[in-house]
Parts: C-alpha cells; sequence; structure tokens
C-alpha cells in the first residue's frame, strides 16, 4: 500500500509540475501568448469535448446508472455559477471580464480534482494501470495550464493574481484530490466514481462548448477551426492511448 500511495502522488505532482510549467512558460511570453489565446482557447474546446464525449462520458454511464442525470447536473451548476457571477460578481465595469477566467477555471479545478481521484484508484487497482491513466492524463495537462492562465489574465485579472489562481486551479487541485481521495480509495465503488466522472464531464462540455467556443468565435481568427480540429486530435491521442 506504501508502494500504491507514493506511485499515485509521484504521478499527481508530475501532472502539477507539467501544468505549472505551461503556466511560467506562457507568463514568460505573454505578449504572444495574448496574440494567440483565441488558437489555445480552440484548441482547449477541442480537447475537453472530445475527451468527454469520447471517454468520461462513456465510462461514467457505464459505471454508474445515475450518470446521465449528473452529468446533467454538472452542465445545469456551471451554467447557474456563471449567470452568478455574471449578475452578482462582475456586475461592475471594472469586473464586467472576469467571468471570462472564473468560469473555466472553477470548471478546470474540478477536473483536476477528479484527475487526483483517479491517481489513486488506478494506482490502488495496479502500478501498471496507474501508469497507463497517468500517461494519458498528463498529455493535456501543459496546454491545460497554459489556457486557465490566458483566460484569467483575459479576463482582467493582474499577472500574479491570474499565476497564482492558475496554480491553485489546474495544478495543485491535482496532488491535493490524490491526498483527500487516497484515505477512501478502498471504499469508492464504481457508481461513486462514475458520478464524480460525469459530474465532471457535465462541466468540460460547458465550458468547452458552452463558454470557449463562443467567446473564440467573438473572434474569428484564420485558423482557428486548425486550432480545433488539434485539440480534437490530441483528445484522440488521450482517449487511444489509455
Amino acid at each position: 500500500m506504501i508502494s500504491h500511495f507514493w506511485t499515485a502522488f509521484l504521478a499527481s505532482a508530475l501532472a502539477a509540475l507539467v501544468t505549472t510549467a505551461g503556466i511560467y512558460v506562457i507568463r514568460r511570453f505573454e505578449g504572444w501568448g495574448r496574440r494567440n489565446t483565441t488558437y489555445f482557447a480552440c484548441f482547449a474546446a477541442g480537447t475537453l469535448i472530445a475527451v468527454s464525449f469520447l471517454h468520461i462520458i462513456p465510462k461514467a454511464f457505464q459505471m454508474s446508472p445515475g450518470a446521465p442525470v449528473f452529468l446533467l447536473v454538472g452542465y445545469l451548476f456551471m451554467h447557474f455559477f456563471n449567470r452568478f457571477i455574471t449578475a452578482y460578481v462582475c456586475d461592475r465595469p471594472t469586473t464586467v471580464d472576469y467571468a471570462i477566467g472564473l468560469v473555466p477555471m472553477l470548471g478546470i479545478g474540478f477536473h483536476s480534482f477528479i484527475d487526483g481521484a483517479i491517481y489513486s484508484v488506478t494506482f490502488t487497482v495496479s502500478t501498471f494501470t496507474g501508469v497507463l491513466a497517468a500517461t494519458g492524463m498528463v498529455l493535456h495537462e501543459f496546454p491545460e495550464g497554459i489556457v486557465t492562465y490566458l483566460l484569467l489574465v483575459r479576463g482582467g485579472l493582474g499577472e500574479r493574481a491570474a499565476f497564482a489562481l492558475a496554480f491553485l486551479a489546474a495544478a495543485l487541485t491535482t496532488p491535493l484530490g490524490m491526498l483527500a481521495s487516497y484515505p477512501f480509495v478502498s471504499r469508492i465503488d464504481a457508481p461513486t466514481l462514475g458520478v464524480l466522472l460525469s459530474l465532471s464531464a457535465g462541466a468540460l462540455v460547458y465550458v468547452g462548448a458552452t463558454h470557449l467556443l463562443p467567446q473564440s468565435e467573438r473572434e474569428p481568427r484564420r485558423y482557428s477551426l486548425v486550432a480545433l480540429g488539434a485539440g480534437v486530435l490530441v483528445a484522440l491521442v488521450i482517449v487511444l492511448g489509455k
């Protein structure tokens, strides 16, 4: 059990490190990042939507009969959260754009926390299963950190605040999810994990399809469809690699 704990923790820490690297790189070259935010948003939307429909949702439906209901709950929660942020937090001229970054940050943060729980479960099953899962999951961490930071900056937050929030939401939540779930991993049955996965998928579909893509469509760029297709292709690699 000790070896399973440390392998799961190291895998989640690696995911956090890769995400942090993405945040650091994009902050270091922020001018380039700002000019290409639309491309990153399209890429992230393609990845999040495709991974959700091709892997997370089918897996959740397989594991829990109540997954469809919680898929809807996850989507509607993000919708109402967005409405709340827009109406009560971002209702002044100086804060009106904050929802652009805060809503994806919440969805990505929740998903990253669930990623940590998945590390606990898969490495407890076997080290080989955990490594297979980690290989696919780590692939999307670098662009995830980039997009989280850029959208927070685009929403009006300062560089330091955006860096801190992106690190907390996209990077730190993964090892926290692993540490929080590991003591209870033996009690997490398949239906419960299916419910958590469906909630995560609902949040990710909202972030990709309802939040990121409309924002990108308001600022059309020449190769935005190429970026969207690249995100879908990366999702296919992730899914086929598991």
